[in-house]
């Protein structure tokens, strides 16, 4: 017997919105050290100012890729390992998306089913970043272990004059 897992309560949060949310700091140059260094690009862009200041540029920035990484939970808000104390079933994984509703299901393994990214500038050190996020769609597959439940978001994230940097549209597949 196939179990529909879209019902009118996940169908309400397609289309949700929330943002824009400000990352807790700017965008600083230690961390696009270890980021490029992370991705093995040495491009002078990264790390030189002499030569970031004369590109088009303007100064130092950060890989195409960063602003998503860029998101750390600030240090007044709780540790969501925290839960563990209160939950012995908690296993460790926060099923709400970048402070969307959750999606209430009952399948208990979530899966990454991929990003798509399109960029549009690269961030300054020294840059505010914010994020905006929404729900796309949710739909649901059969595949040979059972129902899938495909769950789109997108992220956009842009600078404190709302200029767009990248978006990210994440696929999450729960089983």
């Amino acid at each position: 017997m196939r179990v529909n897992y879209i019902t009118d309560e996940v169908k309400s949060v397609i289309g949700t919105h929330n943002g824009p949310i400000l990352a807790y700091h700017p965008v600083e140059a230690s961390e696009v050290r270890r980021f490029f260094q992370a991705i093995m690009d040495p491009a002078p862009r990264y790390w030189d100012e002499g030569w970031a200041a004369g590109s088009r540029y303007g100064g130092l920035v950060a890989p195409p890729a960063y602003p998503p990484h860029h998101f750390r939970r600030p240090p007044t808000d709780p540790d969501p390992l925290d839960r563990m104390r209160q939950d012995p079933d908690f296993d460790g994984l926060v099923r709400t998306y970048r402070g969307l509703p959750p999606v209430n299901l009952p399948l208990k393994r979530m899966l990454n089913g991929g990003y798509e990214y399109e960029f549009f500038r690269y961030a300054r050190v020294g840059e505010r970043i914010y994020r905006s996020s929404t729900y796309l769609d949710i739909y649901q597959r059969d595949g040979k272990n059972g129902a899938m439940v495909f769950i789109i978001a997108a992220d956009m994230y842009t600078t404190d004059n709302e200029v767009p940097l990248i978006t990210a549209t994440t696929t999450s597949i729960m089983r």
